[in-house]
């Protein structure tokens, strides 16, 4: 009789990956409402979770004592690199959706952005402690408060990085499933405030040379238009191209009323890394100078939420992944672009580590409708698994 074919190392990730216990997590940190700010609660049950799995948790404050962040370490024992998985457990600010599991999806708030993805990092650490196929290295799992703008501000993440929670590399679970975002833009939301002295006032009682807030405001919107076909001149091959989106504009309290105020809000993104500097600047100039052709006076906030990165395409992030990616699904992932912000952009600017976005083919993201499929959340944590094994036995 011959000897039985031995375990592969996938199919050895493949069986200590459970899916009812993925399921389990993910629907203990959905049920618990984590609103931007407000992610304390969730934190708690996070750090809960992993305890009972047997981890020693760190809970740093980080610039936001009303949710400490959530540390998890795992080591091989020997040297080697480390992986970050990095989250956040904050979600918009809409009505909340409790979890609901059917016909094989996890429905609820988080259930896309960006809680299943956590469960699913949770879950590679249990594969990895309980299979022992660590064999270098270690792994930092990272979960923190603060994302989604414009409530938070990235601070806790920014103090997690300031404070040395940074490993060689990092992943993160976003929604984003179908090729390998090797670049991203930069992006900056802005507020502008368009106005001038005095009162409203009706139309017919005008003075001649009264200011006009809402003329400069379409006056800025056109040249805004203008300015947009230029910057889509600057192209990158994965991220894009620069840009500048106007998504609201508001005056006045009535049709036949001269408005003291007018406000105009979007983004202004980038593909250019470590230009945000002079983006914002030239931002300004062009504000100052509607300003002084209109006679009025012109404010903006201009809120930075992430810096444009690029990942070179021989990284041994992108290596390990690739070949953690073709065992689990049998294929390589194009190169492509991140069309979103999100903390890996931070990662790239402030901790200099290359950042790689890969999560479940989730839907409904900033939505009432968010759903993941189980299935998408079982593949992604047998690839971070994987990822792990080949990242951290790379050499330095």
């Amino acid at each position: 009789m011959k000897d039985a074919r031995p375990i592969t190392l996938p199919e050895k990730i493949r069986a200590a990956v459970d899916p009812r216990r993925l399921l389990e997590t993910a629907t203990a940190l959905i049920e618990i409402p984590s609103p931007t700010l407000n992610a304390g609660q969730v934190a708690d049950r996070l750090a809960a979770i992993l305890k009972q799995d047997g981890f020693l948790v760190e809970r740093p404050v980080a610039n936001w004592p009303s949710a400490p962040a959530v540390v998890v370490r795992l080591q091989s024992g020997q040297p080697g690199r480390t992986l970050q998985f990095d989250g956040h457990l904050d979600t918009v600010h809409l009505p909340f959706v409790p979890p609901q599991f059917e016909d094989g999806f996890l429905y609820g708030s988080g259930a896309a952005d960006m809680k299943g993805g956590i469960a699913a990092c949770v879950e590679a650490l249990r594969a990895l402690k309980e299979t022992a196929a660590l064999p270098a290295g270690g792994v930092l799992l990272t979960a923190h408060d603060h994302h989604e703008g414009p409530w938070g501000d990235r601070r806790q993440l920014q103090a997690l990085i300031r404070e040395g929670y940074v490993g060689d590399a990092v992943l993160l679970p976003e929604y984003l499933a179908n090729r390998l975002p090797l670049a991203g833009r930069g992006m900056a939301i802005f507020e502008i405030t368009i106005s001038r002295p005095g009162e409203p006032v009706h139309e017919v009682l005008r003075s001649p040379d009264l200011p006009d807030v809402l003329g400069a405001g379409a006056e800025l919107a056109v040249r805004f238009r203008d300015w947009d076909r230029q910057l889509k001149q600057n192209r990158h091959p994965h991220s894009g191209h620069d840009s500048i989106f106007l998504g609201q504009f508001q005056a006045g309290e009535i049709y036949n009323q001269a408005p003291t105020r007018c406000t105009l809000q979007g983004t202004r993104r980038w593909v250019t890394p470590g230009s945000s500097a002079a983006v914002e600047a030239e931002f300004r100039q062009r504000l100052a100078e509607t300003a002084a052709s209109s006679n009025t006076r012109i404010e903006a906030s201009f809120a930075v939420q992430g810096d444009a990165f690029r990942v070179e395409q021989d990284d041994p992030l992108i290596t390990a992944f690739q070949t953690a990616h073709r065992a689990v699904t049998g294929k390589t992932l194009p190169a492509g672009d991140k069309p979103f912000v999100d903390d890996g952009n931070t990662f790239a600017a402030l901790a200099g580590i290359p950042p790689l976005t890969h999560g479940p083919n989730a839907t409904g993201a900033h939505t009432l409708h968010e759903r993941v499929s189980l299935a998408e959340l079982v593949r992604v944590a047998q690839l971070y698994a994987l990822t792990a094994i080949g990242y951290c036995q790379m050499e330095k």
